[in-house]
């Protein structure tokens, strides 16, 4: 068991029997009273964010996590699999564990996988990630002048987002996973 000292961003916390990672919060200590500690967690089961506050006196039952790199191979039905460069073995990832960031996976990515007592428990991908777009229709004349600066193109992991209307079929471009729009060219 840990204090509420230890309570960082990032961290795992076993609460109810389920598991819980830390992602907000504020040490908080007012001036008439006992000083506590205010979370926000999401269930690494089922995606849920919850609050709770701890007081300073209570002690938090941190789990220890170990983080390793994998490789996307590919998705079978809703689970995706990854594999340990390293020692060539094979895990397979529920989808609801992977969430909105399964649409950004591709062939080949390395991403960050947390494991729990040998199952996994969380993915970390990269913020941007280096797409090639395979469908881009081209720029019509006078598109700019309406107002209308960006386009919907198709990349290679079938991924739909808009981008400006100077991108060609062809490109290599990068996406910003955290918001899923155009970044740069690669």
């Amino acid at each position: 068991m840990a204090s509420t000292s230890d309570v960082r961003k990032g961290v795992v916390i076993k609460h109810q029997n389920d598991l819980f990672v830390v992602v907000e919060f504020q040490h908080i200590n007012p001036g008439k009273g006992a000083a506590f500690v205010r979370t926000r967690m999401k269930n690494l089961g089922n995606g849920k964010v919850i609050e709770i506050t701890y007081k300073t006196s209570e002690s938090v039952d941190i789990v220890s996590v170990m983080f390793q790199t994998m490789q996307y191979l590919y998705k079978s039905g809703d689970n995706y699999a990854f594999m340990d460069m390293k020692s060539y073995e094979q895990i397979e990832m529920d989808g609801d564990l992977v969430g909105d960031d399964g649409k950004y996976l591709k062939e080949g990515l390395d991403v960050i996988i947390g494991m729990y007592e040998g199952r996994p428990v969380s993915i970390q991908i990269p913020k941007k990630i280096q797409y090639k777009v395979v469908e881009a229709p081209p720029a019509v004349k006078g598109d700019s002048a309406a107002g209308n600066v960006t386009k919907e193109i198709k990349l290679d992991n079938g991924l739909t987002i808009h981008a400006p209307i100077f991108i060609k079929e062809g490109e290599e471009i990068l996406v910003n996973t955290e918001t899923g729009e155009y970044s740069a060219r690669a």
